[in-house]
């Protein structure tokens, strides 16, 4: 009976849950490309306002680095990643940007999103981290 009612709610939860990729389109598509090859890119490179999504995704995963050597090193890896995205869409700064410096001297460091609330925060920072997972920026 309790592995039912725990279905149920996971069930529930799930479907209340936001749509990281619904959150990216409606606050971050306006300056940030998301899966886009670098030949497209650089034909908008005049318009665009932010490095491709794709990108920051990739570059965020290959800086932030965990002991490899812990069991749950993915997770704890995905953990920090998401929780770097948050507090940077948040409170974004030259202190702990992690960006390219030629992105950021092209672009600038981002103005902080501080209209998004912490389950959009939340869906568009997971969304981050898993649909770029296994995808280049070439």
């Amino acid at each position: 009976m309790k592995k039912i009612i725990f279905s149920l709610v996971f069930f529930c939860a799930s479907l209340l849950a936001l749509d990281g990729q619904k959150v990216f389109e409606s606050n971050c598509a306006a300056c940030h490309l998301g899966e886009v090859t670098k030949a497209e890119f650089m034909k908008q490179i005049k318009t665009v306002k932010a490095p491709p999504m794709i990108e920051v995704s990739n570059r965020l995963k290959n800086t932030i680095q965990i002991n490899p050597h812990n069991e749950n090193s993915e997770e704890i890896h995905r953990f920090a990643v998401i929780s770097y995205i948050k507090e940077y869409v948040k409170h974004p700064s030259f202190d702990y940007y992690m960006c390219d410096d030629a992105a950021v001297s092209r672009f600038d460091v981002m103005p902080a999103q501080k209209n998004l609330k912490e389950d959009e925060l939340q869906a568009v920072a997971e969304w981050i981290y898993d649909y770029f997972e296994g995808k280049e920026f070439k």
